[in-house]
Parts: C-alpha cells; sequence; structure tokens
C-alpha cells in the first residue's frame, strides 16, 4: 500500500474540539483523564481499575455463549488482563466502513499493550439497545462505475431496540448488482447471505457478519441486550437512577465549561433531560426528570420505581459508556470524532459513579484510492485534501488545469496590462482630478471581474470538450467524498472487500497508527 496522511483539522466538519483532542491535548486535558499519544496515559488507566474477580467471572460466562471458542476468553479470565472497548449501532451490512476501522484499531492496541507487559482483549460493544432503526436499516456501495447504491432493508414495524428489529425484506439481490463485476464480489455476498436474511435480526446479522470479516483478530462480540449483561449491570444503573437529578446538574456544569471554553457539547442536556430509557413491553420508552420523578407519555416513576426494575434501564449516550465500563476491566475506548466530544461530557459521569475514566483513543480513518484514483489525481495535480469540497468546486479546479497553456498565459498577459495600463492612467487621472482616482480602482475591479469571469467559462468550455475529464471527476468525487462525506462515513466496507479481497482488513490492520492523529490516505 502507498501511504499518506492528511491533518484531522482539514477535513471539513471538523469540531475544534476533535482538533484539539488531537494536536492540542493541553487545551482540553481537564475534560479528560489522559493523553491517548502518551503510554504513561494507559498505564496510570490500568491502575485506576477496581474489578472484581466475581463481576470477571460473570462477564466471562456471558461472553463465553456470545463468542464460543475464542480464545480471548482465556487471556480475559485472568485478574490482570483489561479490555480495549470499541463499539456501533448495529447497522445494515455492517454499516458504515469507519465500523471496521474502530474495530481494527481496538486490536492494534490491545496487541500493543500486551506486548508492553500488560495484558489487553478487545472487546466490540454491539449498541443493539439504539431505538432509531431508520438510522440502520441502509447502506451505501458501489460498483465499478463508483456511482453510489443506497440499499435499504424492511423491517417488522417496532417501537424497540433496533438491534431486535426483524429483517423482512433483504437487499441482497441489489447488492450482488453493485459488486457483480468486481473480482471478490459473489464471496463477499456469499458472507452476507449467511447473516442477513427474513426472519433474522439486524442486531445477530451484524454479529454475525462482524464475526466473518474480523476472523482471527482476538475481538470479543458483546451484545447488551442479553439479560444475564442486563442483571449484571443492574446494580449500576439503580445508583444512576439514585443520582441521576445530581448527574443532571454536574452535565449542565459540564456544558457551561465547554461553552466558556469554545465548544460546544456534542449531547444537548435539558434541567429534564433523564439520563437514560425504560425498556417496557418491547419498547424503548423515553424518560424525562421532572420534580424528582421520571415522566413518560404513559407513565410517571419515583426513584425508587426505576431502582426496582434496574435491568430494564437503558442508558442514554453519555450513561452508556460509564456502564460498560463498569461492566468492563476498560482500560481504553476507541471511538470516533463524535464519541471523543461527547466522552468530555461524560467525564462528570465517570468521576461520580465509577471513580476512574478509560483514556480515549481516536479511532483509525482511512481513504482507500485504487490505482485509477492515484493516476487521476496525478494528471490533474490535486491532493485528496482538494476533494473535500462541493462538486462544482472542485470540477472547476479540474477545469482550470485542462485549459491550454497558451490560453492561460494570454489570460495572464492581459490582466498584467489591464493593471499596469491602469496604473499609468490612474497617475495621470490624480493630476487632473483627484476624485477620480477611487473611480478608477472601481472600474480596475470590475474588468478583471469580467476578465477571469471569461476565464472560468474558457475553463468549463474545455472541460466540456474533454468528456473523460468530466468522468474523471466524477469518479474522485465518487470515490473520495460521495454526497459531501469522507468515504469511511458513506460507504460500508464491502465494495472495498469485494474490489481487494478478504485480506484488506488484516492489511489494515497492520497499517493501523497509534502515535500519529492524522486520517490517512492509501492505495491499494
Amino acid at each position: 500500500m502507498k501511504a499518506s496522511c492528511l491533518k484531522q483539522s482539514l477535513i471539513p466538519g471538523t469540531s475544534h474540539l476533535f482538533s484539539d483532542y488531537l494536536y492540542n491535548f493541553d487545551r482540553v486535558s481537564r475534560f479528560y483523564t489522559g493523553d491517548a499519544f502518551a503510554p504513561e496515559s494507559y498505564v496510570s488507566a490500568a491502575q485506576q481499575i477496581q474489578y472484581s474477580s466475581e463481576r470477571r467471572a460473570r462477564l466471562v460466562e456471558v461472553l463465553a455463549k456470545q463468542n464460543p471458542g475464542s480464545q480471548s476468553l482465556q487471556a480475559l479470565a485472568r485478574p490482570e488482563t483489561v479490555a480495549v472497548v470499541t463499539g456501533q449501532q448495529v447497522g445494515l451490512f455492517s454499516g458504515p466502513a469507519y465500523t471496521i476501522y474502530k474495530a481494527l484499531t481496538a486490536v492494534r492496541l490491545a496487541r500493543r499493550l500486551t506486548e508492553q507487559g500488560r495484558a489487553a482483549v478487545p472487546i466490540f460493544w454491539l449498541a443493539t439497545e439504539d431505538h432509531d432503526v431508520d438510522e440502520v436499516d441502509h447502506v451505501w456501495t458501489f460498483g465499478p462505475d463508483s456511482d453510489p447504491r443506497k440499499l435499504i432493508a424492511k423491517c417488522e414495524p417496532t417501537q424497540g431496540p433496533a438491534g431486535s428489529a426483524v429483517l423482512r425484506d433483504v437487499p441482497i439481490k441489489e447488492l450482488a448488482s453493485s459488486l457483480a463485476h468486481l473480482p471478490y464480489g459473489q464471496d463477499v455476498v456469499n458472507r452476507v447471505k449467511k447473516a442477513y436474511y427474513p426472519g433474522a435480526t439486524l442486531g445477530a446479522g451484524f454479529r454475525q457478519l462482524l464475526n466473518e470479516l474480523l476472523e482471527g483478530l482476538g475481538l470479543l462480540l458483546l451484545d447488551p441486550l442479553d439479560p444475564d449483561i442486563r442483571n449484571t449491570a443492574a446494580p449500576f444503573l439503580a445508583e444512576a437512577a439514585h443520582a441521576a437529578p445530581h448527574l443532571v446538574e454536574l452535565l449542565r456544569e459540564r456544558d457551561a465549561e465547554l461553552s466558556a471554553a469554545g465548544y460546544h457539547s456534542q449531547v444537548h442536556v435539558e434541567k429534564d433531560t433523564s439520563p437514560f430509557f425504560l425498556l417496557d413491553r418491547g419498547r424503548r420508552v423515553s424518560l424525562k426528570l421532572r420534580d424528582g420523578r421520571f415522566v413518560s407519555r404513559n407513565g410517571s416513576y419515583s426513584i425508587g420505581d426505576l431502582q426496582a426494575r434496574a435491568a430494564d434501564i437503558s442508558p442514554n449516550a453519555l450513561l452508556r459508556p460509564v456502564m460498560q465500563d463498569y461492566l468492563l476491566p476498560t482500560v481504553a475506548y476507541v471511538g470516533g470524532p463524535a464519541e471523543v466530544a461527547y466522552m468530555a461530557q461524560a467525564q462528570v459521569i465517570y468521576r461520580e459513579l465509577l471513580g476512574r475514566m478509560p483514556v480515549i483513543m481516536p479511532r483509525n480513518g482511512f481513504t482507500l484510492l485504487n490505482s485509477r484514483a492515484t493516476r487521476l489525481l496525478g494528471r490533474y495535480g490535486l491532493q485528496v485534501q482538494d476533494l473535500l469540497d462541493h462538486h462544482e468546486r472542485v470540477q472547476s479546479r479540474i477545469a482550470k488545469r485542462l485549459v491550454p497553456p497558451q490560453i492561460e498565459e494570454s489570460f495572464k498577459a492581459v490582466r498584467e496590462t489591464v493593471a499596469g495600463r491602469l496604473a499609468e492612467l490612474r497617475s495621470e487621472l490624480s493630476r487632473l482630478d483627484p476624485t477620480l482616482v477611487a473611480a478608477s480602482h472601481k472600474s480596475e475591479a470590475k474588468m478583471l471581474y469580467q476578465l477571469d469571469k471569461l476565464a472560468r467559462k474558457g475553463a468549463r468550455a474545455a472541460m466540456e470538450r474533454t468528456a473523460h475529464a468530466t468522468e474523471g471527476a466524477n469518479f474522485l468525487m465518487n470515490i473520495v467524498y460521495p454526497h459531501g462525506h469522507l468515504q469511511e462515513r458513506f460507504y460500508t466496507i464491502l465494495p472495498f472487500l469485494a474490489q481487494y479481497g478478504f485480506d484488506l482488513i488484516p492489511r489494515l490492520t497492520a497499517q493501523a497508527q497509534l502515535d500519529c492523529p492524522d486520517h490517512m490516505i492509501r492505495t491499494v
């Protein structure tokens, strides 16, 4: 693989908080408990873990049912072993490609810690409790033409967790059509068919496909909807229910701190925000906190009521990672930009309920290019960052590079001539009437504007005459920045596996970086 890197701060939409976390950690250190790129952070985080042997035994027993035969279970059973955790919503066909990049980052970090003498295993938290089925029932892919194709699954109507949503119609034929002419397309489809089929749940399909794709990496998968996991988490959730009013106060204070420091909150917290939902008869019920009670559309619950039903409590985005790290001996959590940002809020809950917080490791990010994309970038004199813009602007940049050199030189000569002669004219006008100088400046600006406008039209004409260039521009944009999104946030990993084969994942795992925060560009 040919390699280059791109600073995350050059990627559109990168938050100020995430950028400072990566490149100026001292500015945000008070909102976290350790610098992800400092080895001593992991030593300190490991020393703070207090994890009972009873809880470890229960965890290993449950994970053994969910991950039969995994050798990582033997390591996790030992009292000194820590966990490197990551997770993602259980999306169709494994969701966006960054799902896989999270997993391989966790695998690589666990390997490093083990090599350094601190036994660690990677664990993937399946976010089956999330209730937004509309967010996870579709996926984007592409074929040899690089045109994006949206695939949508139909699920049985549900008001419950997304992981329990039953698939009714799975777009396998559409997937097969999009991958038909890629070298490993049929192999990919065969694996997907074993995981996603009518009658399976989104959670089960996601777990099965991840097991297929990440086989041999030692990753343990954890489904929190398992009743044994919920019962193990119940004491923690009962404590969270008792502390909920105070937790909301702490979160609002943290929001004010973040705002004062020039950052925004990832999760908006109001006075009546509840840090959890209630799982009730197959539904995930939203709760509000009002006058010391938890209120839903159909009921009202005291703190004691919820404590009695602690196993039915489902945490929100800020409480969920804290519950996760109560259940697990977590030394580090691997997350994306949004997760890194909301951990700055969650820190106050960690401090209050757990007394410790893991190191937050930003996941690796990749943009994968094939040889054609690399050739086109070279032909047009572009870098990947030049494509992270509106389609029309990128086309204009490419068009400008297609204008014949003699025309470009002529435009340059005319600009210089116009500017020079107008400078001479201004000198004469200033002697005749000084008030005319300002008018001459306005006239010059208008002339140069019209000249530049003509140059742009010439560039577009060159683009239109060069059909291959238009096709090339579309190809690059579809691969690198489809619909205004980074490749990894838009496409599933499947078309890349169909292009490059299943050994792509171990190859990317070997390429993963733990000491550099930049986004990686890889020509495969």
